[in-house]
């Protein structure tokens, strides 16, 4: 097989951007055909085991699965395949499983290649009616395992059908033995017909086509096409679609009446079939196939009303010859538009149309609304093939009443059918130039159609229809026609490729524009595959051509920052903010102005979105001026929306939505350094920050980590602009009002609040804590047990505060960390690491050793760059070991964090971590070059490193004791990985002058008796610690 990969390459650091992943496969030529003679072939030795049948069938269809996508490649093959299969169907030697085993081999290649190319290569000579028919009354239509082999047989049978002679010469002499009562063949197939059509397998389809070539005799349809109706019309009367069997026996009957070969055949009697299909209620019922075939039927009778001809008043872009087409681009010269002549155009309209079409175009006006996809897709191609055999004065009725799908009192069906039938009708010609001023501005709205249904929306798939309406269109008129809407409909295609939420919708969408080549680059079929990189990358890069930069600020702030989805409302918040340097005074003049009113309004999620924009458009105002030495935006104008901060409802319904976005307005007021010092609002903010870090409790856990993390931010940026009179110097009034609030905090009996306030300490200005140090650490330390996501939250303000505060060997220990708190400060943190508290949601004092390890990062890092006497060799010792003990972690994610902070510390060397115990050992054992590329989160990686810390004295009783609780880990893989590496302390111990042989034995006795799980009492290995029959192996180490 001849197979191209197109497959990224490695960016190999040329700084050039990575290659879009992208595979294609495309093949040469079928070149398995010798295997698939070979397996062919073998099908007479392969099918006695059903184990090889078994392979061979499997093989075969993964070979003809590959040819899916090119099933063309099939086409010089199909011939010998087909006589090879048929030489084993044929034989008499042959029993019937390897019968039907061929024809499941022909059903496989007739599903790749169709049955309409394959169905053609059956033999169809007068002697293979005869032998077809009875082989196909010899099959049972209720046997599950051969429908293959009836499906076949009806397609062959229906090849055989159109044999040029009349069937009443096959039938010989019926009555020359009147002993013997012999059917007509031409009864025969019929009756075979019908009772396939009655059957709940693929057969059904097969023969409804068999019915489809066969009443399209001339000989049948003269004897027995009124009979067929008949019973046809009887079957459809008398089924009901709420049984299994009744949608079962009306499938067949519809299809047998939808091929067109039937439709045409039945248009004396096409009245009463539609009148049938009327009172039958066809279009009501809950089957969507049902429904489906009937709006078929509908349109093919529809057609039989009318003439068989092209309107000559559609609209003709160009030449439908390739060779005019060719010879005029060559002369360079346009095909222009053809226009009928009026007088031509009313001879050929010159005639009646039977009443019946208005009752066919108004059920498939009806099918326009259905509420499966399948069947408006049916009646749109309707619309447009029953339109292009109608007057123009008719089909510009049929447009109007196809329009009038495009209203808001619609659902979204029939806006969705509405826009397959205008694509149709577009590409078919039949919608005038002079209806495109009422059909544009309907697509442009249907480019935006979104409607809220409970908790999600509906409106994708019309979306989706849009884009191929405007695809249609660009094809089927000739540019001057289009130009007047070029504009509308390019910012409208644009809008969507960039910021609709369906990601179908968005590659959809993505095509060609004015400065096309460079959008589509920016913006392919890949590109907008992500939301955020929409969002806020290309839709800056869109937004520099002019043409496109309002159009999006407008839709953004009509259509996104009120959307349903509260990710859409944040990302078009971000959006707005990365589009401001483009258009800066139309969002000081324009969008501002807009976006107040919205934040005062009572909608929640138009609220919370204009909060969200005018915080993000105010602070990108404000970094554009600070740039340009010049005031883009009013003050005034933002008093309004920061009045609201103070009285807006942030409690009960919708305050967990409004809180985090006021707070985000407040911090980015605040870092615009909007002149509110001394103003009243000032207070109401602060008032809002601290009823929120009060009121976690209050609020439900999804949302309670992000409100908490921006009422942290709005503190400290509150606080940097607006409580320092002087650089460096704080309010004192509000420092001892802050520190002594949120001090006061980590006493209360609300874990959450504890929480809030040793965040809201943590997060201080340095001239806020200065003078309180010493006391905001001491209130830190947490020791209560029970409050472990306070302790979680303490270890990580602890780390904050000295970070802000800064090092000095020689300070004050109210004001920085020096030699006189840092090693309290470090005790904390290392009783933190020792915290195995477990509840019932598990370990979760595992969250307090994460804090406490990043913790001691950072404070270790901090005094090393300043003052790195401060750390002495025990503290160093303690932090060390307690890393190693943690890198030994049962628990992935943990035993990850502590030994990318093990190597972190060791590696240091601006400056380096002084007295780390056995610097070199370590060194040599996480080398700079190994270390980055290690997986600690993989217990075969990690181990195998971690155990070499045993030949280390300083590290053996910390790894011993975080080995020993991995091995009595639940995960399987640890213990499994754990376990071996443990059992080789002995070894390893034995090289240690400092530890005796004997006390090598008991750990790995002890050891043994972890991994076994047998308790250390009945360890009859051990008699030396049976005594310790009531301590924990933990213990005993």
């Amino acid at each position: 097989m001849a197979q191209t990969d197109m497959d990224s390459g490695e960016d190999g650091g040329g700084g050039g951007e990575p290659e879009v992943i992208a595979k294609a496969s495309v093949l040469g030529g079928f070149t398995e055909s010798t295997e698939i003679r070979a397996l062919i072939s073998s099908l007479p030795v392969v099918h006695e085991s059903i184990v090889t049948l078994e392979s061979a069938i499997e093989r075969f269809l993964v070979i003809m699965d590959r040819y899916q996508e090119q099933p063309h490649l099939l086409d010089p093959h199909l011939e010998w395949m087909l006589n090879l299969l048929l030489e084993l169907i044929r034989s008499e030697q042959s029993p019937p499983l390897l019968v039907h085993l061929g024809f499941k081999f022909l059903y496989i290649i007739s599903k790749v290649r169709g049955y309409k190319i394959f169905m053609q290569l059956f033999p169809h000579e007068v002697a293979d009616v005869q032998p077809v028919l009875d082989l196909l009354c010899r099959q049972d239509p209720r046997d599950p395992e051969t429908w293959e082999t009836r499906y076949m047989l009806l397609l062959w049978l229906s090849m055989t059908c159109l044999i040029p002679f009349d069937l009443s010469r096959l039938d010989g002499h019926l009555t020359s033995d009147p002993s013997q009562t012999r059917e007509p063949i031409m009864d025969r197939i019929l009756a075979v017909a019908k009772s396939y059509l009655m059957v709940t397998d693929k057969s059904r389809d097969a023969a409804s086509v068999l019915v489809s070539k066969f009443v399209t005799r001339p000989d049948v349809k003269l004897k027995r096409l009124g009979d067929f109706l008949d019973w046809s019309l009887t079957t459809i009367s008398q089924a009901s679609d709420q049984t299994m069997g009744g949608t079962v026996i009306l499938d067949g009957a519809l299809q047998s009446l939808c091929y067109h070969g039937t439709s045409v055949c039945v248009c004396s009697s096409a009245p009463v079939v539609l009148q049938c299909l009327d009172q039958c209620h066809v279009a009501e019922s809950s089957q969507a196939m049902l429904r489906k075939l009937g709006v078929k039927l509908v349109q093919r009778l529809g057609l039989t009303f009318l003439k068989p001809r092209l309107a000559k008043w559609r609209y003709q872009r160009g030449s439908r010859s390739l060779a005019a087409n060719l010879s005029l681009s060559q002369s360079g010269s346009t095909v222009k538009a053809v226009s009928p002549d009026m007088e031509t155009q009313s001879q050929e309209e010159d005639y009646d149309i039977p009443e019946e079409v208005e009752n066919v175009i108004e059920q498939l006006l009806g099918g326009l609304k259905d509420k499966e996809t399948i069947v408006r897709w049916s009646a749109a191609k309707g619309i447009g093939r029953v339109t292009g055999r109608l007057p123009r004065e008719l089909a510009d009725e049929v447009v109007g009443s196809v329009l009038d799908c495009f209203s808001f009192q619609e659902t979204d069906n029939a806006w969705h059918g509405g826009c397959l039938a205008l694509a149709e009708l577009g590409r078919r010609g039949l919608l005038v130039p002079s209806r495109l001023p009422d059909v544009v501005p309907l697509i442009l709205k249907a480019l935006v159609y979104d409607e809220k249904r409970g908790a999600c929306s509906v409106g994708s798939n019309v979306r989706d229809a849009a884009c191929y309406v405007c695809w249609a269109f660009a094809r089927a008129y000739e540019p001057t026609e289009l130009k007047p809407f070029v504009t509308q409909i390019a910012c409208a295609l644009v809008i969507t490729a960039v910021f609709d939420r369906n990601v179908n919708c968005r590659r959809a969408a993505s095509g060609t524009f004015p400065y096309g080549i460079d959008i589509v680059v920016a913006a392919d079929y890949f590109a907008v595959g992500n939301l955020n990189n929409c969002y806020l990358s290309i839709s800056v890069y869109i937004a520099s051509f002019p043409e496109y930069t309002r159009p999006m600020i407008d839709h953004l702030v009509a259509m996104k920052i009120n959307h349903w989805d509260g990710v859409i409302r944040q990302l078009a918040t971000k959006a707005l903010h990365n589009l401001t340097p483009q258009a800066p005074d139309y969002m000081s003049t324009t969008v501002m102005p807009q976006l107040l009113p919205i934040a005062l309004g009572i909608d929640l999620h138009s609220r919370h979105g204009a909060i969200l924009a005018s915080a993000e458009i105010s602070h990108a105002l404000y970094k554009l001026a600070n740039q340009n030495n010049s005031c883009v935006l009013s003050v005034s104008c933002l008093c309004p929306v920061c009045v609201l901060s103070v009285s807006c409802l942030c409690r009960g319904f919708g305050g967990e939505l409004m809180r985090p976005a006021v707070c985000s307005l407040i911090e980015n007021m605040s870092v615009s350094k909007m002149p509110f010092k001394d103003d009243p609002v000032i207070t109401g903010w602060q008032w809002l920050i601290d009823d929120t870090l009060k009121s976690l409790h209050l609020i439900s856990p999804g949302p309670r980590d992000g409100i908490k993390e921006a009422a942290v931010s709005a503190l400290a940026a509150l606080c940097e602009q607006y409580y320092q009179p002087q650089p460096g110097m704080a309010d004192p009034q509000m420092q001892e009002v802050l520190v002594s609030q949120y001090i006061a905090g980590l006493k209360s009996t609300e874990v959450l609040t504890r929480c809030g306030s040793a965040l809201a300490l943590g997060s201080l200005p340095r001239f806020m804590i200065h003078g309180k140090l010493h006391q905001v650490l001491y209130t830190c330390y947490q020791r209560e047990v029970c409050f472990t996501e306070a302790r979680r939250d303490a270890a990580k303000a602890m780390a904050q505060v000295c970070v802000t505060a800064g090092v000095s060997a020689q300070g004050g220990s109210d004001s920085v960390v020096c030699e006189g708190n840092v090693s309290a400060v470090y005790r904390a943190l290392l009783d933190c690491m020792t915290d195995y508290t477990l509840d019932s949601r598990g370990d979760v004092g595992a969250w307090v050793r994460e804090a406490a390890m990043t913790s001691l990062m950072e404070v270790t890092l901090c005094v090393v760059g300043t003052a790195p006497q401060l750390l002495s060799p025990g503290l160093v010792n303690g932090m060390m070991c307690s890393l190693a003990q943690q890198s030994a972690e049962k628990i992935d994610r943990y035993r990850a964090h502590a030994g990318s902070v093990f190597v972190r510390l060791l590696h240091s060397n601006n400056p380096a971590v002084p007295h780390i115990p056995h610097r070199e050992e370590l060194l040599a054992i996480f080398p700079t070059e190994g270390a980055e590329g290690l997986n600690w989160n993989a217990p075969s990686q990690a181990f195998p490193h971690i155990t070499q810390l045993l030949r280390l004295p300083q590290y053996q009783y910390h790894t011993l004791l975080g080995l020993t609780v991995s091995v009595g880990g639940l995960t399987e893989s640890t213990v499994r990985v754990c376990s071996p590496v443990s059992l080789c302390v002995c070894g390893v111990c034995c090289s240690c002058s400092s530890v005796s042989v004997y006390m090598c034995l008991c750990v790995y006795f002890l050891l043994w008796c972890v991994c076994c799980s047998v308790p250390v009492a009945r360890c009859q290995w051990c008699l030396q610690l049976c005594v310790c029959s009531s301590v924990s192996v933990a213990l005993c180490l």
